[in-house]
C-alpha cells in the first residue's frame, strides 16, 4: 500500500479519511517558532534545507498528518526569475522591480534559487515513513503574476487585473514565463521525492469568468499537461481558491487529479457538481479550527459525510492560522480518525 493519502489521490475510496492541513508547518507551532528564532528570517529558514525539513517534519512528528508539505512559499519562483524577494516584518513579501513598472525582459533569471527546495525536499523523503505521502507545491501563474506585477500583496489584486485588461499580451508572456518555470520547478520535486503536488491559485476569486479562463484554466491545462508528459504517475492538485461556481469548469477542463476546495463551497454542491470520482481536498474553515469546539466537529462530520460516496481529503479550506491552539487541531484530528465511511 503506498499510503493513505496517495492511495486516495490515485482515486481509491477507502473506508478512512487522510488528513493534512495547508500551512501545517508554521507559526502556530511552539517547535517552529523556536527554530525561526534561532535560524533568523523567513527565507533564511526557506534556503537552509536541514532546517526547512526539520520544519516541513514538525507537524508530522506532532500530529502524525498522512502528508507532508514543503516548507517553502510560492514566490521562490519570481525570485528564481529573477525578481528580487523580501519579507517585511508586519508587512509581508515585496519583490523588485514590480512589472507594474518593468518589462519582463529587464529580469535576469537566477534558476539556481531553487536548488535549495529540491534538497529540502530530498531530505524530508527520506525521513518520511512509506505510509505518508511528500506533497510538493508551487503557485499558479495568475496568483504568482498578482505578486510580481503589483510588487506585494493586494486585496483585489487592481494592478494586475487592470494590466491584463490594458495589454493581454504583455500579461500573458508573463504568464507564459511563469508556467514554464512552474512545471520545471514541479517535475524537480517530483524528481527529488515529491510524491504529488499542488498548484495553488489563491487568488483565483477575483477573475470574471472570461478572465479565469484565460488566465486560471488555460495555464493550468498547459502546466498539467507538461508536468504529466514527465511524471505520469504523479498526483497533482489543483486548487483555486475563491473560484466559486466556475470550480465545477476548472475540475473538468484542466487535467488535475484532485481538486482543493476552500470553505465558501458547499461540499453538498461540490459533491454534486464536481467530476465523479475525481478525488476532493478539503473544506473546513481555517476560522473553525481556531475557535473548535462542538461546532468544529459537527461541521468536520458533515464535510465527511457530504463527501462520503468520493475519495476524499480532510483539509482546512485555506491555510492554518498562526494563533490556531494545538488542542483544537488535535481535536479535528481525533474527529477524522474516528469517522468511517
Amino acid at each position: 500500500m503506498a499510503g493513505l493519502l496517495l492511495d486516495t489521490l490515485n482515486g481509491a475510496n477507502l473506508a478512512e479519511r487522510p488528513l493534512w492541513l495547508m500551512r501545517q508547518a508554521g507559526r502556530y507551532l511552539p517547535e517552529y517558532r523556536s527554530l525561526r528564532a534561532e535560524k533568523g528570517g523567513f527565507l533564511a529558514l526557506v534556503y537552509d534545507s536541514e532546517a526547512a525539513a526539520e520544519i516541513t517534519m514538525q507537524p508530522i512528528d506532532r500530529f502524525g498528518f498522512d502528508g507532508a508539505i514543503l516548507f517553502s512559499d510560492i514566490l521562490i519562483v519570481p525570485y528564481a526569475m529573477g525578481q528580487d524577494l523580501q519579507f517585511l516584518a508586519g508587512e509581508g513579501p515585496h519583490l523588485t522591480p514590480r512589472l507594474a513598472d518593468h518589462a519582463l525582459g529587464a529580469l535576469q533569471a537566477v534558476p539556481e534559487r531553487l536548488d535549495p527546495i529540491y534538497r529540502t525536499v530530498a531530505l524530508v523523503r527520506e525521513r518520511l515513513g512509506a505510509e505518508r505521502t511528500m506533497l510538493g507545491f508551487a503557485g499558479a501563474p495568475w496568483t504568482v503574476a498578482t505578486y510580481m506585477v503589483n510588487g506585494e500583496g493586494s486585496r483585489d489584486q487592481h494592478a494586475t487585473r487592470a494590466m491584463a485588461y490594458r495589454d493581454p499580451l504583455a500579461f500573458g508572456a508573463i504568464i507564459d514565463a511563469i508556467a514554464d518555470v512552474t512545471v520545471e520547478y514541479l517535475v524537480k520535486q517530483a524528481q527529488a521525492g515529491a510524491e504529488a503536488v499542488q498548484l495553488f491559485d489563491s487568488w483565483s476569486g477575483t477573475l470574471a469568468p472570461d478572465e479565469f479562463e484565460r488566465w486560471v484554466i488555460a495555464p493550468t491545462v498547459r502546466i498539467v499537461e507538461a508536468f504529466k508528459a514527465q511524471c505520469p504517475d504523479t498526483p497533482f492538485i489543483g486548487f483555486p481558491k475563491g473560484a466559486g461556481e466556475k470550480l465545477a469548469a476548472y475540475a473538468r477542463e484542466t487535467g488535475i487529479d484532485a481538486v482543493g476546495v476552500d470553505e465558501t463551497v458547499d461540499p453538498q454542491w461540490a459533491a454534486r457538481e464536481l467530476p465523479a470520482g475525481m478525488p476532493v481536498q478539503g473544506n473546513i474553515d481555517p476560522l473553525l479550527l481556531l475557535a473548535g469546539g462542538e461546532a468544529m466537529t459537527r461541521r468536520a462530520q458533515f464535510i465527511l459525510d457530504c463527501f462520503a460516496d468520493r475519495p476524499h481529503v480532510f483539509n482546512l479550506g485555506h491555510g492554518i492560522g498562526k494563533d490556531t491552539p494545538i488542542p483544537h487541531v488535535e481535536q479535528l484530528l481525533q474527529a477524522v480518525r474516528g469517522w468511517r465511511r
